[in-house]
């Protein structure tokens, strides 16, 4: 896939706050998904000691959740964790490797937040931007907003709310499991988001888009740590 920039990489977490201010007013969280059948799901695992992360980018047909393809990268951490900017440590990687996939996908998929996020501007909306497609986030841990537990079945929604503005839905993954956070990122609305997460649901509290990531970035970084070496791209950031 060609990926267009979109901006230079801030250093600093008052310089990424100041670009997410910028940025968000150019998020679509409007539009509708008409129809989807490749779904990427994203996810990256973080070395236990050592500064690296291990990102990877699982394709699946949505029609049976067959993986199509499974892309991998290693690469340093270069911006520290603060909360509520999770995106610029995490989209640079991905955008790695979604760049060496060789089907663009129809809808990405992500452990992360849209546009549940105190400045409206998550993990979701920052990679959807540099994309240009539909993009959402299904995170397994509440970052802001209001809601009540939604019914015991796989499927079942209640509403995510800050402000008196809906910004997603809670779901119910997987009977007995604890509920994942819906929101969007950019190019797709709340009940869009909300159909590609039942229709991908796996069994298991990860759909199966980010589960696939999920294994893919642990076996990863399992092989890494136990081999003591690591391999990053050596090349500029996207």
């Amino acid at each position: 896939m060609d990926i267009p920039r979109l901006h230079d990489w801030p250093t600093t977490p008052a310089e990424a706050i100041e670009l997410q201010r910028q940025l968000a007013s150019r998020v679509d969280v409007s539009t509708p998904l008409r129809s989807f059948e490749l779904v990427a799901g994203c996810d990256i695992a973080y070395h236990t000691e050592q500064p690296f992360l291990f990102a990877a980018v699982a394709l699946l047909r949505a029609s049976d959740l067959a993986v199509v393809e499974v892309r991998t990268v290693t690469d340093s951490v270069t911006f520290p964790y603060v909360p509520g900017l999770l995106s610029f440590r995490e989209v640079p990687p991905l955008l790695k490797a979604i760049g060496e996939l060789s089907r663009a996908p129809d809808v990405v998929m992500l452990d992360g937040q849209g546009i549940a996020h105190p400045r409206r501007f998550g993990l979701a909306c920052h990679l959807g931007l540099w994309l240009g497609r539909p993009c959402h986030g299904c995170a397994k841990s509440w970052l802001v907003g209001e809601y009540s537990d939604p019914g015991p079945a796989a499927g079942e929604i209640s509403p995510l709310t800050t402000g008196g503005e809906q910004v997603g839905v809670v779901l119910r993954s997987a009977g007995g499991a604890k509920p994942v956070f819906v929101s969007p990122g950019h190019r797709i609305d709340i009940a869009s988001a909300t159909a590609v997460v039942r229709a991908t649901l796996s069994g298991y509290r990860h759909p199966a888009p980010t589960r696939e990531a999920h294994l893919a970035s642990n076996k990863l970084r399992a092989a890494g740590e136990a081999s003591g070496a690591w391999a990053p791209d050596p090349g500029p950031n996207p």
